[in-house]
């Protein structure tokens, strides 16, 4: 299947989800990522900040603040489509940048090696259950993937799981999904 077609029909179908179904398939996601050990005993954790449809992360986000944990957000830079992680302390350390996606304000965090990453939640709009992932088409991720040493999640609602997704040659999967449903190990490091 097209990418582009398969970006455009998943994104309606996150658009036809209730408010309700919404906020309990979060819920119950974060409840499952919050019971595994890799979050437990990780210390610095990245995450998008979540828009639209994408299972909410502001939760996980406060969740990680309250444990202790270092949070860490990227800032996408367009001319090189290079990521960089900057500590979050605060929700108000956000600014609105292109299509109304919040980053952090570099004027207002301090960047962080990504060595120091112990789990990454990388985000998508479809997965299959090797792992792999269709992202929304910038290929920041996949970019940052090649060299990232720590764990990795998705976390997706069991409407985007697939029986496969379009993956070129450079494509990396995830290590496990959380679905409101289950949990999917696809490989360990």
């Amino acid at each position: 299947m097209d990418k582009q077609l398969l970006r455009h029909n998943m994104k309606e179908v996150l658009a036809s989800m209730s408010k309700l179904e919404y906020e309990q398939y979060s819920f119950q996601i974060a409840q499952r990522l919050f019971s595994l050990p890799l979050w437990q005993s990780a210390e610095t954790i990245a995450v998008t900040v979540s828009r639209l449809r994408e299972v909410n992360t502001w939760s996980l986000i406060t969740r990680g603040w309250e444990e202790g944990k270092k949070v860490v957000v990227p800032k996408c830079y367009p001319v090189d489509r290079s990521m960089k992680y900057y500590e979050l302390t605060s929700f108000c350390e956000l600014e609105t940048v292109y299509s109304g996606l919040y980053e952090p304000d570099p004027a207002r965090t301090n960047d962080v090696d990504s060595k120091t990453i112990d789990l990454l939640i990388v985000p998508g709009l479809a997965f299959d259950k090797r792992g792999y992932r269709l992202g929304f088409g910038g290929g920041y991720f996949d970019r940052f993937l090649e060299n990232f040493e720590g764990e990795t999640v998705a976390l997706l609602f069991s409407q985007q799981l697939l029986t496969e997704v379009p993956r070129e040659v450079y494509d990396l999967p995830v290590q496990q999904l959380i679905t409101e449903k289950e949990i999917y190990t696809c490989f360990s490091k």
